[in-house]
């Protein structure tokens, strides 16, 4: 079991939704608060299933010891799934949660417990005293603790590099750049039509990365069956199912192509190296990341959290002209690596597993490195815009040092009024980091938490360190500067990213849906009866390069329908026996359509293909990543 004890001057929840596991409750339960009280989040285990009385025990002993220090006798327990990956069955984990109640209740505490297996939202206000966040954890009697979180007392050391340490005592000052060119201090700025600046200012300057709450494209991405927590893994390591590994696919090769437009050359590097290469052990001091440690044949092997390291090695082994710069490479890094807070990781919004295009690009001085870092800004710019994510979905934060700033103010402006809009600077005295310049575009998602999508860097260090050279016009060996670029960021936080923004916009009424092109299902075609299937398959298989299926279930016309609205289906077909004899077809278009009204627009079906080639155009494409007959396809997540 894990407990997660916060004291709390409040906590409220409120359910939203039941899941397949849910237990059932009275219409009482679905709301609850408590004042002044201990909040509990729990987690019961699978080694829990071998002695749950005595995880009850122990857990009810923990509980009484933390609330004796705090003085309450209230206690809110909370079921809290993101505490651990190797979660017990739903059964035991119902049985520990009530026996812990009971338990509580019969030495005379005040208990509320929150329903198991429901999504919730929730607030809570923790005191913030020194014992006012605690955790801990139970394990049966002869069960010995495994290796499932980062925090179990099994675990190596972790290896931390000194940016990380150095990033969390760096003197840094924050400010916002407006469109006029002046600096503003971020806690007078006017943020007057600026409210997800305003909630990246809050996240910048206080530097809590932890969440709270479930976000909801969680429910989403189980929902739509794209991806799911494997709890078979380490946390953060996600398994991905059909549609949501073509929607990969689809973003990767779109990145790659993009890139390749820029004169990328793609490349493969290993996913780990070793701690004690010279090289290598001087830049993992130097790049803020957490790293996975291996073991074999006696050396330290570490997993890479980026590209560099095997570019870089590359580079180092290249002949290089003058002629030849700026000189690209991009690798998409299926994966890399990095072993984030673990409070930190929920769905796909961080990751220690990760797919990250990872490009470099060696300048022959610093004003080539700033004209490449202005047109790989635009580009990233415009890679967001067609993943569906834009200008407005976003914030853009720019870090540099005093100094860099001071010799190249005016193009810090310029990418300013490219954004048309104020953005949040971070300004170093001195340069730490191997980095003079970057900007990252961060998504604001539903909770307020900033996630870095696309970045670019100016590296001042690193030629130096892997011994990077090139052969200059009067035949003189000199080092590059050097552009690290990611013009998406990872492609599960694109994917986040779209999901977030869709939640969002449904709570403002409007329909949800992903872009046409990554659309796992682009047009599904509804059949009224049995008789109407083969009608059905003929239309579908005149549809070329289309990602179409068939609802052939046994089930009523409105399921289907509805089924379809659930999983954001673009275009929907009815067929009956009047559209099998006639030319036109009623289409629900998506896109068109507003809460609970449908618009239906009649097309041919060579319209309808037309439609879709020309919203797809210049894109990847890939076949449907499943069964086109619904009736053949199994469920992923959730019961039949």
């Amino acid at each position: 079991m894990q407990l997660l004890l916060i004291h709390s001057d409040f906590i409220e929840y409120e359910v939203k939704k039941s899941t397949p596991v849910a237990e059932k409750i009275e219409d009482a339960v679905k709301s609850g608060r408590m004042e002044e009280a201990l909040t509990a989040f729990v987690a019961v285990e699978k080694p829990d299933e071998s002695n749950p009385q005595y995880v009850i025990e122990k857990g009810v002993e923990a509980v009484i010891k933390v609330t004796e220090q705090v003085k309450t006798t209230r206690v809110m327990l909370y079921p809290y799934a993101h505490l651990s990956s190797n979660l017990s069955s739903p059964k035991v984990a119902v049985e520990v949660l009530k026996g812990v109640e009971t338990a509580l209740k019969g030495k005379g505490f005040e208990v509320a417990r929150a329903p198991f297996g429901w999504y919730k939202a929730f607030t809570i206000k923790c005191k913030g005293h020194p014992l006012s966040e605690l955790s801990r954890t139970i394990r049966p009697e002869g069960v010995e603790a495994v290796t499932v979180t980062p925090a179990v007392a099994a675990e190596k050391p972790e290896v931390v590099s000194e940016a990380v340490k150095a990033e969390e005592k760096l003197k840094s000052y924050f400010y916002i750049l407006d469109v006029d060119g002046q600096l503003k201090d971020p806690k007078t700025f006017d943020y007057k039509g600026h409210d997800k600046l305003r909630a990246f200012v809050d996240y910048e300057m206080a530097k809590k990365r932890a969440v709270d709450r479930e976000p909801p494209h969680v429910e989403l991405m189980r929902r739509l069956e794209l991806a799911d927590y494997e709890p078979g893994s380490d946390p953060g390591n996600m398994r991905w199912y059909p549609k949501g590994r073509m929607m990969k696919s689809l973003l990767e090769n779109f990145v790659l192509n993009e890139a390749a437009k820029k004169g990328a050359m793609e490349v493969e590097t290993p996913i780990m190296y070793d701690m004690e290469h010279p090289t290598l052990k001087k830049y993992l001091d130097r790049f803020p990341a957490r790293q996975y440690t291996v073991i074999a044949d006696k050396k330290n092997l570490f997993l890479r959290f980026a590209a560099c390291f095997g570019q870089f090695l590359m580079n180092h082994d290249m002949t290089i002209s003058y002629k030849n710069l700026p000189l690209k490479m991009i690798e998409l890094t299926r994966y890399s690596f990095r072993k984030e807070q673990r409070g930190e990781l929920v769905g796909l919004r961080r990751l220690r597993a990760f797919t990250m295009p990872d490009m470099h690009t060696l300048c022959t001085d610093m004003d080539g490195a700033i004209r490449e870092f202005g047109d790989q800004y635009n580009m990233c710019i415009e890679t967001l815009d067609t993943v569906g994510i834009d200008l407005t979905d976003y914030e853009v934060a720019i870090r540099f040092t005093k100094e860099f700033y001071t010799n190249n103010k005016a193009f810090i402006e310029s990418l300013v009024t490219r954004a048309g809009k104020p953005v949040i600077i971070e300004m170093w005295e001195e340069r730490f980091f191997y980095f003079v310049l970057k900007f990252e575009f961060n998504y604001i998602d539903s909770l307020s938490k900033a996630s870095a999508l696309s970045t670019v860097q100016i590296d001042v260090e690193n030629a130096e360190r892997y011994d990077i050279t090139y052969v200059s016009q009067n035949g003189n060996r000199q080092r590059p500067i050097i552009l690290h670029c990611s013009p998406s960021g990872a492609i599960e936080r694109c994917i986040y990213g779209l999901l977030e923004k869709e939640a969002m916009e449904s709570e403002k009424g409007a329909v949800p849906m992903l872009p046409v092109w990554l659309s796992p299902t682009q047009v599904r075609i509804v059949t009224i009866s049995e008789k109407h299937v083969p009608f059905a398959e003929a239309l579908a298989d005149k549809m070329g390069n289309v990602r179409v299926d068939v609802d052939d279930r046994e089930e009523t016309v409105g399921k289907k329908i509805r089924d379809a609205g659930k999983e954001w289906i673009p275009y929907v077909v009815t067929i009956g026996d009047a559209e099998m004899n006639s030319d036109k077809l009623p289409v629900v278009v998506r896109a068109e359509s507003q809460q609970n009204k449908p618009a239906k627009v009649e097309m041919t079906l060579e319209e309808l293909v037309e439609r879709i080639n020309t919203e797809t155009a210049c894109l990847p494409n890939r076949p449907l990543p499943v069964a086109r007959s619904l009736a053949k396809r199994p469920k992923f997540v959730g019961s039949i």
